[in-house]
């Protein structure tokens, strides 16, 4: 084990990892300093939950279980994601709300040269109360607005050094449904159409958990939910929705996607009492961020500690 951990360090390029985390700095401090300025409240993230995230049905997904503990008598689970968490904490009161969240998610390691898989990683889950996806376009485009600016400015010789020029983007960023998207690039389209452009785009409308908001005014099957997708190739960004808090919906939603309402008990009851309220957030994953801040081919090579699918973890 001491020599695949030394020989694993050996083969990274210690000023590239440096530059790297310089970068990183810089963006959570701009990604902090922001959500100040937009009055938001910072949360502290839940790691083991009776609940979490089912994270599907999702045809996209490639999770292979969900990581749990038994701790004094009681299953815990790994967060895979703080949605649940973030409606929770909205119903108690709190207006605005962000969190840098750990998640872990199990993924199968066919993800391993995907390039943005990683089973251990962050989000900057945000959530505002009573807010709507285009509250969430207006915000997260004046996040990365920040961010890019300050990482220009603050981090401009470690972009050289990873001969890495951000480009200048046009806001507000273009919007596409799933079903556009699919009738031009096929059910896969999501690298494709990232290759197609220079600027980020929200692809809109995605078939998935029973948390994202269904559009129930109009017939037929369309969501209130939105990815964010950066050019270049580099993938989504971001993921989020407004989210369904009324407990006869998200019953409907649970029986549809064949999910059993007893892993959510607490959380559904808290619906049928009227304690949720209406809401839209979503997640930022840090790690990705930073792979396309420093042009990084591979989530990994912005990791310290690498947690791709399929590689081993040495230390």
């Amino acid at each position: 084990m001491e020599r695949l951990v030394a020989k694993s360090l050996e083969k990274r390029d210690t000023k590239k990892l440096v530059a790297i985390q310089k970068i990183q700095s810089v963006a959570l401090k701009a990604v902090h300093d922001f959500f100040e300025q937009q009055h938001f409240l910072q949360l502290m993230p839940i790691i083991l939950s009776p609940m979490t995230d089912p994270l599907g049905p999702d045809p996209g997904s490639s999770v292979v279980k969900t990581g749990e503990i038994e701790y004094l008598g009681q299953k815990l689970q790994l967060t895979q994601s703080m949605i649940l968490h973030k409606q929770i904490a909205i119903g108690q009161g709190l207006e605005k709300i962000y969190i840098m969240s750990p998640n872990v998610r199990l993924e199968s390691a066919k993800r391993k040269s995907s390039g943005k898989h990683a089973f251990e990683f962050t989000q900057i889950d945000f959530e505002i109360k009573g807010g709507t996806m285009f509250n969430v376009f207006k915000l997260v485009e004046d996040l990365l607005k920040t961010i890019m600016e300050r990482v220009r400015v603050q981090a401009d010789e470690e972009l050289m050094l990873l001969n890495r020029v951000l480009p200048k983007w046009s806001y507000p960023f273009k919007r596409l449904t799933t079903h556009q998207l699919e009738e031009k690039y096929g059910k896969d389209w999501e690298t494709l159409a990232s290759l197609d452009t220079d600027t980020p785009f929200w692809a809109i409308c995605h078939d998935r958990e029973f948390y994202d908001k269904k559009d129930w005014k109009r017939a037929g099957d369309h969501f209130l939910n939105y990815d964010l997708i950066y050019p270049e190739g580099f993938g989504e960004a971001l993921s989020g929705a407004e989210r369904e808090y009324e407990y006869d919906r998200l019953m409907q939603r649970i029986s549809e996607d064949k999910l059993d309402p007893l892993k959510y008990r607490s959380y559904l009851d808290l619906a049928k009492k009227g304690l949720l309220s209406p809401s839209a957030g979503g997640g930022l994953g840090v790690e990705r961020m930073v792979r396309y801040l420093t042009g990084s081919k591979h989530i990994g090579d912005v990791q310290v500690f690498r947690r791709i699918p399929g590689e081993p973890v040495t230390y």
